[in-house]
């Protein structure tokens, strides 16, 4: 069930980067959608899981559990300012340079967290399936951003067509590993806790830091902030049901 809820995620990721070729001006609720999914998540769901998993501990205590919320937030931004990954902001430092190594960096950094990503999928299992399903359904839908995010990248720091295809491959392929290599190994629930939190805090930043400013900078409109407000409301309505 794991590998196959993965394999969703290299569709979802594949439709991400053939969009991004063709019309990808029209993707802003999409994106405010991911946004909110993603948002309510980790409030609803994987928070809520880290305290409960923590509290099983003997050695894990409240701040502990957060300090990796911390760091997966940290890590993700200081990992985007680094590469230059928030290309909608380059136009306030003037005219942009066409480097292609940097577009395989940023790419490649975007493939390292889909296999985060599919890591995610495979131990949010481990706790229990409901959860599982939850993280599943998150990563799918932002993974379409990730592949409509890889592809533009490449293109616009003057890479051909054809690399920024075997990115998309890459990146596409990159949360289904993730997710297998979880079949190979299992934590104790302290140690689940950690990583949840981290995780948490990694899909926070793509939801506020990323996708969300994304959605805003193509279309702002009261439209994209409804996509939001149903994004999390849509998560908050699935984590009530389960």
């Amino acid at each position: 069930m794991v590998v196959l809820l993965a394999l969703s995620t290299l569709v979802s990721t594949a439709l991400g980067g053939l969009v991004a070729l063709r019309h990808r001006d029209r993707l802003h609720l999409i994106l405010g959608f991911t946004a909110g999914v993603l948002f309510g998540l980790v409030a609803f769901d994987l928070l809520p899981e880290v305290f409960a998993l923590g509290g099983t501990g003997r050695t894990v205590n409240l701040p502990t559990i957060m300090l990796p919320f911390v760091a997966g937030f940290m890590l993700l931004h200081l990992l985007e300012r680094s590469v230059a990954m928030h290309h909608a902001h380059e136009q306030e430092y003037g005219e942009h340079h066409h480097v292609p190594e940097l577009g395989l960096a940023s790419a490649a950094a975007l493939a390292a967290h889909s296999f985060l990503d599919g890591v995610g999928i495979g131990l949010a299992f481990q706790v229990n399936a409901t959860l599982g399903f939850a993280v599943a359904f998150a990563v799918i839908a932002h993974d379409f951003a990730d592949g409509l995010n890889t592809v533009t990248l490449m293109l616009r720091h003057g890479n051909s067509e054809r690399r920024a295809r075997l990115m998309l491959a890459l990146d596409a392929a990159a949360p289904v590993l993730g997710a297998a290599s979880t079949l190979l190994f299992s934590l104790p629930d302290s140690a689940l806790a950690m990583y949840l939190s981290f995780f948490a805090g990694f899909l926070l930043y793509l939801a506020t830091g990323d996708i969300l400013p994304e959605a805003h900078a193509r279309h702002p409109s009261r439209l994209t902030m409804l996509a939001t407000v149903g994004g999390v409301a849509f998560i908050g309505g699935v984590v009530a049901l389960s």
